[in-house]
């Protein structure tokens, strides 16, 4: 096994100086942390992490927690993406990341105490913002480092979060569907203890109240966000006596299931139903119809996440930020002006 001793021996520097080179100490010379470097490579040299660790006091890695089991999260092209984003960050602070895979609540949860009493990690990023969370809770009394993708519930001046204006972002896409003469507008969301669902719809509501158009309750539909959850709650519109002209859809994953549903229905879109959908995954591009989708920018969603925790986690006295990731709507082919019979 090569040793500092040995760098130190092939390069005729100090294993002090061969230390601070691997510590990326200012002090020492480009050309000295050149020729060190090179060698620790030739000889095959990988410094002990786990030590420096100990003595610096820090893992150098975060943890990540999904909303659900890994299974079914990165079934949606949401979680890889905001993953790339904050991949993007750890790799360049050379942290390293690891990801929740319990399968319930409560292995999540689990894991969750053995990162944070093991101190595996030096905070956490939670991508989803629940209601009365556990997670959060816990972590909130531990005083443990971490930061939320979303809207806290609670103490929203006390946690730091990086988030969207989702609920200008819901009334947005609705009022784009108003313009486009449609009055029967139906929402599908996700879980309505989820932060990101609440404002959305309450952006969708808004802006019915706003153009005097009526809120009709069977129109609004909670579910998982899933491909199959899509398919499922569209059954259920198409069920109604009279059914919505067009639907505001909280995910683009949900919305693939309801393209396909419509179309197993022989139902066109846009033609006969409009769809607009949220996140501009990049599925939503080349499904046919193209989806008219809210681009939240996920990537930078992560990136931001990321960021903010290591700053925290670097320094304990960084103030809480609030950071709002701007989001526009891209245009494509799902939706038509609606024509009264």
């Amino acid at each position: 096994m090569v040793t500092i001793k040995d760098i130190a021996k092939a390069t005729g520097v100090s294993p002090s100086t061969v230390s601070r080179v691997i510590a990326d100490n200012p002090r020492i010379s480009s050309d000295t942390k050149k020729k060190v470097r090179k060698a620790m490579k030739e000889l095959g040299y990988h410094p002990n992490i786990h030590a420096r660790n100990l003595v610096a006091q820090s893992t150098k890695a975060i943890g990540v927690i999904l909303p659900s089991s890994a299974d079914k999260a990165l079934q949606n092209p949401f979680f890889p993406e905001i993953l790339r984003g904050i991949g993007s960050v750890t790799h360049k602070e050379q942290y390293t990341m690891m990801l929740s895979s319990g399968q319930t609540e409560d292995e999540i949860f689990a894991e969750v105490e053995r990162m944070v009493y093991g101190r595996y990690v030096d905070g956490m990023i939670l991508l989803y913002s629940r209601m009365d969370d556990r997670i959060t809770n816990f972590l909130r009394e531990n005083e443990f480092p971490f930061v939320i993708v979303g809207k806290p519930y609670e103490y929203m001046n006390e946690i730091t979060h990086v988030d969207n204006d989702n609920f200008s972002a819901g009334k947005e896409i609705t009022e784009y569907l108003i313009a486009q003469g449609h009055q029967r507008i139906a929402f599908i969301g996700g879980a309505r203890d989820l932060f990101v669902t609440i404002d959305r719809e309450k952006g969708y509501e808004t802006a019915l109240q706003e153009a005097g158009l009526e809120d009709v309750k069977d129109y609004h539909i909670h579910t998982e966000f899933l491909k199959s959850a899509g398919r499922e709650a569209v059954e259920s519109l198409l069920a109604l006596k009279q059914r919505p002209t067009a639907i505001v859809i909280s995910d683009d994953l949900i919305s693939l299931g309801v393209l396909g549903m419509l179309e197993d229905s022989g139902i066109r879109v846009p033609e006969d139903i409009s769809l607009v959908s949220f996140n501009n995954v990049y599925l939503s591009e080349i499904t046919r119809p193209a989806l008219t989708t809210i681009d939240i920018q996920i990537y930078e969603l992560g990136a931001q996440s990321a960021k903010a925790l290591i700053e925290k986690t670097v320094d304990k006295s960084e103030p809480v930020k609030r950071i709002i990731i701007p989001h526009k709507v891209i245009y494509r082919d799902s939706v038509s002006s609606y024509k009264r019979p």
